[in-house]
């Protein structure tokens, strides 16, 4: 009998190092210093390298992107029984950190202009519910919200603003960087973001105060003591020096993964545009999208689950849309304001294979498989 050969996977967002070996420069700095702690010069240093990335007076380097979304509640003095609005099409780790706080989320409905958060649903929302606390932007797979008409908004009704940029880092609105025109702005190096430090985030603000009080809660609150002592509740929440020195590393090659992934967008534009039903996520004049997953909506015969059950065969990696967070059974409590435009993405919506380290080669794979579903031999 003879034997299958498995084709090689291509994955839809998976870390990639620098061809320099620029992260194993810091991460061996840290090894020779014995520096192996959530602190020393690797975290420092790239709290400073980041905030100077994205034009932002300071950053602090955090276990993860929850984490600094959770610090930035917290900073924005968001307690039990707060309103916080946020993006219903988003992934749960934008609206966990609200449970956290005993605060109380309302979820806020997309647009097809940006698939982002509604600036009618927006306002539809602070005229049922006017005392509210924050609220959550997401720039959603690299896309970035309409931060005028937002900003505008909340200005208007004296809240709090806290961008979720994890999937945006490289994203610029109107030449500014994503996650800059809030109070606060968040970032995530997981595994599958367009840089990643294996886990990690980074939250930043032109507070400076501020920053600096979000690390002293990240280090479990220790005061100034000779002995342990805590005033306030603390959390473990700091990054270490290793993880810290790969995120320096990759910073050095964030520029060229967004022209990767711009690269990859372009080409599966170019090639699926003429197909039936086929739309791509939308592009405005004042965004320019790190493009961190490549995505389409379909309309026609062709069905995200033929996509999905297409490309598994071919041992390629692809997923729908996120489910919004009001259908979500944890969330299903929470008020939800909109007309059901995050629904339809999520139904007809498909995020393709946007991995850096893809070949032509593999994107023709892809491409010829999607393809397929249109093109009967």
């Amino acid at each position: 009998m003879e034997s299958t050969k498995v084709k090689e996977r291509i994955f839809l967002s998976s870390p990639h190092m620098s061809d320099e070996g620029y992260e194993m420069q810091y991460i061996k700095e840290a090894f020779d210093t014995n520096w192996i702690a959530p602190l020393g010069e690797n975290v420092n240093e790239f709290e400073r390298e980041f905030a100077e990335k994205v034009d932002s007076k300071a950053a602090a380097a955090l276990s993860s992107g929850t984490a600094a979304i959770h610090l930035a509640l917290k900073a924005a003095g968001v307690g039990e029984g707060d309103i916080v609005f946020c993006p219903t099409l988003t992934f749960s780790a934008t609206a966990n950190p609200i449970i956290y706080q005993n605060a109380v989320p309302v979820f806020i409905d997309s647009d097809y202009e940006t698939w982002n958060m509604s600036p009618n649903a927006l306002e539809e929302a602070f005229e049922k519910y006017p005392e509210v606390k924050a609220v959550l932007v997401v720039h959603l797979y690299g896309l970035s919200a309409d931060m005028d008409k937002i900003m505008g908004i909340c200005k208007k009704h004296n809240v709090a603003v806290i961008e979720d940029a994890a999937e945006s880092l490289g994203t610029y609105y109107k030449g500014k960087h994503t996650g800059t025109f809030g109070d606060y702005g968040i970032f995530s190096f997981n595994g599958n973001k367009i840089i990643t430090t294996s886990g990690g985030g980074m939250l930043i603000s032109n507070n400076e105060e501020q920053i600096a009080k979000a690390r002293f809660w990240s280090t479990q609150s220790r005061d100034q003591a000779r002995h342990y002592q805590h005033s306030e509740l603390g959390f473990n929440y700091r990054m270490s020096n290793v993880v810290a020195g790969i995120g320096r590393g990759q910073l050095k090659v964030l520029d060229r993964r967004v022209e990767k992934k711009r690269y990859i967008f372009e080409l599966y534009k170019r090639e699926l545009s003429g197909f039936e039903g086929i739309e791509f996520m939308p592009s405005n004049d004042w965004n320019e999208p790190n493009y961190w997953l490549s995505s389409i909506t379909l309309s026609g015969k062709v069905r995200p689950i033929d996509i999905f059950e297409a490309l598994e065969a071919e041992n390629i990696e692809s997923r729908p849309v996120w489910k919004p967070m009001h259908m979500q059974p944890f969330f299903r409590e929470y008020d939800f304001i909109g007309e059901g435009v995050s629904e339809k993405l999520f139904e007809n919506g498909v995020c393709l294979p946007s991995d850096t380290k893809m070949t032509d080669k593999d994107l023709e794979r892809v491409v010829e498989t999607i393809k397929g579903l249109w093109i009967k031999e």
